[in-house]
């Protein structure tokens, strides 16, 4: 195994996805710009995700659509007589 390949500057870091709320604290290395109180009242790094284990629709088994910058309703309304002639 190589040695010194690894980072020695591992943190607890909070991640939390935007999409619901969930929030969980692991060990990394990532720089972040804020910052938040955790429930043990200790401030930690914050990095902010658009979606995590319990958003994903793999891991929840729900179709959960995540659309941050409109890309959904471009799709849809590109697409929109191409649809309209399939339902009929």
């Amino acid at each position: 195994m190589k040695k010194d390949i690894h980072p020695k500057n591992y943190r607890l870091v909070v991640f939390k996805d935007m999409s619901n709320d969930y929030s969980f604290i692991t060990r990394s290395t990532i720089n972040t710009k804020e910052n938040i109180v955790w429930e043990d009242g200790n401030e930690y790094p914050l990095v902010k995700l658009e979606i995590s284990h319990m958003s994903h629709p793999f891991y929840t088994g729900k179709m959960k659509l995540v659309d941050s910058a409109g890309r959904v309703d471009k799709f849809k309304t590109k697409y929109k007589k191409h649809y309209e002639q399939r339902t009929k």
